[in-house]
């Protein structure tokens, strides 16, 4: 039987108030969780099921451009769990939305959707640096990872 030391993290398991993104994920779409009281509108990022803004429980999902900048990164040594051994030295990193810059979301640089997480040299990585979000199926769930706008 595989434990959380040897087994990647693979599968997100999501709750009530952020199934919809993983749905939307699935489709391509990056979307995020918004107000939908006309008075505040407030993007926010996790998901939850109340405004932290102004209170009110009605919401909407808001499609994004997928285009951001790297805000932070890291490169995990030793890796987080032994079964991401073989992929190092990959990145962990944090992307701004440009459509959204109190929005950040977590995930990994690579040279395409389907690329191992070492596929970008660590030398090219940069704060500021303009990515696209991609999508890739791993583990039965699309998840969202960044490209770099001009590789």
């Amino acid at each position: 039987m595989a434990d959380a030391t040897t087994e990647p993290l693979l599968t997100p398991t999501p709750d009530d108030d952020g199934a919809p993104f993983w749905e939307y994920a699935a489709r391509g779409e990056l979307r995020i969780q918004a107000c939908a009281n006309t008075a505040c509108g407030e993007l926010r990022f996790p998901p939850r099921p109340c405004c932290p803004h102004c209170q009110s429980f009605d919401s909407e999902w808001r499609r994004m451009s997928g285009r951001g900048r790297i805000w932070s990164y890291v490169f995990p040594h030793p890796p987080l769990l032994p079964a991401y051994a073989e992929q190092a030295p990959y990145n962990a990193i944090i992307v701004e939305l440009a459509d959204a810059p109190r929005i950040r979301l977590v995930g990994n640089l690579v040279t395409a959707p389907d690329a191992p997480l070492n596929s970008v040299d660590p030398e090219r990585l940069r704060i500021g640096a303009k990515v696209q979000v991609v999508f890739a199926e791993v583990g039965g769930v699309v998840v969202p990872r960044w490209i770099l706008e001009r590789p």
